[in-house]
C-alpha cells in the first residue's frame, strides 16, 4: 500500500486530494501545526476524518519536517500548506512569504537528505504569471501582482533547481482558480454564494464586492487534485498549468449565482471601493493542452457549472 503525506490537509485541495488518494487505496497521513488540536472539518464533512492518520509538523521548521518524514516513510509528499489567500497576503506579507517559502524548501532539503525515493507535488499558483494578454502556459513569463503571487513563484524555482541538481522528483503545478463548497468565506466565490443564498432565503443584506471587472479562470477544485495526483504518476517530473482555458468576470459569476436562485445581482449589490487590492490582476486565463496532451487531464466543469454546483450544496441540506 502507497503512503502519501498531504501538508495543508485540513483546506479544501487537502480534504479532496485525501478522499482521492483513499479511494485510490493509499494510506494517507496529513500534517497540520497542531494535530490534536485542529477541527480538520472539511475532512468530517467529506466523511474521511478517521480514515486519515494525523501527525503534527511545523512546515517552518526543518527539524520537525524531517522528522515526520522521517517517521511516516511516504511515497508521495503533497506540499498543499501556507497562506492561501491573495488578499490576506497584502496585510501579512512576511508570514505569506515565510510558510510558502520555507516550507517548501524544507520539504525539497528534506527529501535531499532522506535520499529515499519520494515524489513531492508543489502547488504553485497562476497568480505567479500577473496579467496575462493571452492564456499562460509553462512557458509563460512570471510577473506576479502580490506578495502572495511573489512567494509562489520562489517556491516554483525552488523546485526547479532541486530537480535539476539533486534529480529529485518535483513538480509544480500551476493551478488557475478552482471552488468547492470546502472554500470559506474569506474568498469571494464563496462569499458570493453564500450571500446569494441568503438573500433568495430572504435577508435584506447587500453583498459588498470588489474590483467586478477582473477575469479569472474558474474551475472545479476536485478536477484539479486528479491533476495533482496523475502528476506524480507519470514517468517524467514536470511542471504543469491547470485551468479550464475560458475566463469570466468577477461580475459576470454574480449574475451566474444571483440568477440561479431567481435574483438580478444589480439589486443586491454595492461594490466597495475598500474592498480594492493594492494592485490586482485584470485577466488570468490558463492554457492546459500540456496537461491534457500528457497527463490525460481535461476540466470538465467551467465558472457556471462550478456556481450550480457550489449552491447545490447549500440548497440539498435543506431539502433533506
Amino acid at each position: 500500500m502507497r503512503k502519501a503525506l498531504i501538508c495543508g490537509i485540513s483546506g479544501q485541495d487537502g480534504a479532496y486530494l485525501a478522499q482521492l488518494l483513499l479511494d485510490q487505496g493509499y494510506n494517507v497521513c496529513g500534517t497540520s501545526r497542531d494535530a490534536q488540536m485542529s477541527s480538520f472539518s472539511n475532512l468530517v464533512r467529506l466523511g474521511i476524518r478517521d480514515r486519515v492518520k494525523l501527525e503534527s509538523m511545523s512546515l517552518n521548521d526543518f527539524r520537525s519536517v524531517l522528522q515526520v518524514l522521517n517517521k511516516v516513510q511516504p511515497d508521495e509528499v503533497y506540499n498543499l500548506a501556507g497562506q492561501t489567500s491573495v488578499g490576506l497576503s497584502f496585510s501579512q506579507p512576511i508570514e505569506t512569504f515565510e510558510s510558502i517559502t520555507i516550507g517548501t524548501v524544507n520539504l525539497l532539503e528534506a527529501i535531499r537528505f532522506l535520499d529515499r525515493p519520494i515524489k513531492l507535488y508543489n502547488a504553485g499558483s497562476s497568480e505567479c504569471f500577473g496579467d496575462i494578454a493571452d492564456a499562460a502556459d509553462e512557458l509563460s513569463p512570471f510577473r506576479p501582482r502580490s506578495p502572495y503571487g511573489v512567494a509562489k513563484a520562489a517556491a516554483f524555482w525552488q523546485t526547479v533547481n532541486y530537480r535539476e541538481a539533486y534529480g529529485i522528483f518535483a513538480c509544480s503545478g500551476i493551478l488557475f482558480n478552482h471552488e468547492s463548497p470546502l472554500r470559506p468565506e474569506r474568498f469571494v466565490t464563496q462569499k458570493v454564494i453564500a450571500a446569494a443564498h441568503r438573500i433568495a432565503r430572504g435577508s435584506q443584506e447587500k453583498l459588498l464586492l470588489g474590483n467586478t471587472t477582473i477575469c479569472r479562470d474558474w474551475g472545479w477544485a476536485p478536477e484539479y487534485v486528479e491533476a495533482m495526483y496523475r502528476m506524480l504518476q507519470h514517468s517524467k517530473p514536470d511542471d504543469y498549468v491547470i485551468a479550464t482555458g475560458a475566463s469570466y468576470t468577477l461580475e459576470e459569476f454574480v449574475a451566474v449565482a444571483f440568477a440561479e436562485v431567481g435574483l438580478n445581482w444589480q439589486e443586491h449589490t454595492i461594490v466597495d471601493g475598500s474592498l480594492f487590492r493594492p494592485t490586482d490582476i485584470a485577466v488570468s486565463r490558463g492554457n492546459p493542452a500540456k496537461a491534457r496532451q500528457i497527463l490525460g487531464w481535461q476540466a470538465q466543469f467551467k465558472m457556471p457549472d462550478v456556481v450550480r454546483l457550489m449552491l447545490r450544496s447549500r440548497i440539498e441540506p435543506e431539502v433533506r
